[in-house]
C-alpha cells in the first residue's frame, strides 16, 4: 500500500535536477525510494517508525556488500534442539497451514544465531516479503479458509518456504555497494537526525477518507514477524491478532496541517521533496503555502497515476494526480 515502485522513474527524472549528496528517506516504507537514491550515488539514510521498514533498509541500504551464503543458510534451515512454537500456536487457523507457521518458527529462531546484522536482516526481509507473496490479497485483514481468494496465482501455490529460497536469491542479488556509508533507522520522523543531509524525501500517511491507510491494520502480522512479536501487545480477542496501531498525526485531519507545518519547519535547512496526491488532505492549495513558510522556493511537479489496491482481479483502482512538491531555500 502507498509504495512508490511504479513512480521512480518520474521521481529519478525529478531528483536528477536537484544538487544534493546526501539524503534522508523519512517515512522510507518498502525503501523503493531509498533504494533509488542510493542507486544514483547518494550517500542514504533510511528511516521509518515501523520495525519491519526498517529491517529492509539494513538489508539493503545500510549493507553494501553482505550476502546469505552457504554457511548463513545452513544455520538458518537447521533444525534447532529447542525451536519455539509462538507462531505455530498463535496464528494456527488464522495465517498460512501448519507447515509453513512451523517454518516461520524455525527461520525465526535460526536466525538469531547468525552473528551478521545484515545476514539477519537479509533473512527477515526475504522471510516478510515470502509471507506477504503467500498471504492471498497481501495483506492480513483476512484469514481462515481463504480459498475463495484463491485466483490460481503462483504465489498462492507455493510454500512459504519456497518462497523463501526464491526471496534470499532476489535479496542477495538486490544488495550493491555505491562507495558510500549508507544508514537505516527506525525512528519518527520528528527525532530522527538531520545533521549532514542535504535532501530530504517525504512520503507521509494521507489523511484517509475512510479507515483507509493504516499499515498496521493491513500489515501487523509482518511487524510482528520482523521483532517476533516480543515488546508488542497482541489482541487476542481479534480474529486476525492485532497489535496497537502506531499513533501519526499525519492520519488525522485535526492534526494534519500543524504535523505539515512542524515537518517543514524541521528540515527547514535541507530541500524538501514531498510526495503526495490529489486525493490526500491537506490539498495541493494549501501544502504549498505551507511549505512556503520555510522555503523561498516551491516548485510542483504533477503526474497522473492509478493506485492498485491489491492483486485479485476485481482490484479497486483509484486514478488520481501525483505531486512532487520541491521546496528550497
Amino acid at each position: 500500500m502507498g509504495s512508490k515502485k511504479r513512480l521512480l522513474p518520474w521521481i529519478h527524472d525529478v531528483l536528477s535536477t536537484l544538487e544534493f549528496e546526501t539524503a534522508l528517506d523519512a517515512f522510507s516504507g518498502s525503501t523503493s525510494v531509498a533504494y533509488l537514491l542510493k542507486s544514483m550515488g547518494k550517500r542514504t539514510v533510511s528511516s521509518d517508525f515501523l520495525n519491519l521498514s526498517s529491517t529492509i533498509g539494513t538489508a539493503l541500504i545500510q549493507n553494501n556488500s553482505v550476502h546469505l551464503d552457504g554457511p548463513a543458510m545452513k544455520t538458518l534451515m537447521s533444525q534447532p534442539a529447542n525451536t519455539h512454537n509462538f507462531i505455530e500456536e498463535t496464528f494456527s487457523g488464522i495465517f498460512y497451514t501448519d507447515a509453513d507457521l512451523k517454518f516461520l518458527d524455525r527461520i525465526s529462531c535460526n536466525m538469531r544465531q547468525l552473528d551478521n546484522t545484515h545476514q539477519q536482516a537479509l533473512a527477515m526481509s526475504a522471510l516478510m516479503r515470502s509471507c506477504a507473496k503467500r498471504q492471498p490479497r497481501g495483506v492480513f485483514t483476512i484469514s481462515g479458509d481463504l480459498s475463495k481468494y484463491d485466483d490460481g496465482r503462483r504465489d498462492l501455490r507455493l510454500s512459504i518456504e519456497e518462497h523463501f529460497f526464491e526471496q534470499v536469491e532476489a535479496f542477495n542479488e538486490a544488495v550493491f555497494s555505491n562507495g558510500r556509508r549508507n544508514h537505516a533507522h527506525r525512528s519518527d520522523v520528528f527525532k530522527v537526525a538531520t545533521k549532514g543531509i542535504d535532501l530530504v524525501y517525504l512520503d507521509p500517511p494521507y489523511v484517509p477518507r475512510a479507515d483507509d491507510n493504516c499499515y498496521i491494520k493491513r500489515y501487523h502480522f509482518l511487524e510482528g514477524l520482523s521483532c517476533y512479536w516480543q515488546g508488542l501487545d497482541i489482541d487476542y480477542s481479534t480474529k486476525v491478532r492485532k497489535i496497537p496501531k502506531k499513533f501519526t498525526p499525519f492520519s488525522y485531519r485535526k492534526e494534519a496541517v500543524d504535523a505539515f507545518r512542524r515537518l517543514f519547519a524541521r528540515f527547514k535547512r535541507q530541500t524538501i521533496v514531498l510526495s503526495y496526491s490529489s486525493n490526500g488532505y491537506p490539498d495541493l492549495d494549501e501544502l504549498t503555502d505551507l511549505m512556503g513558510e520555510t522555503k523561498q522556493d516551491v516548485r510542483v511537479f504533477r503526474r497522473d497515476h492509478t493506485y492498485h489496491f491489491g492483486t485479485h482481479s476485481k482490484v479497486k483502482r483509484a486514478a488520481v494526480e501525483e505531486y512532487l512538491i520541491v521546496g528550497q531555500v
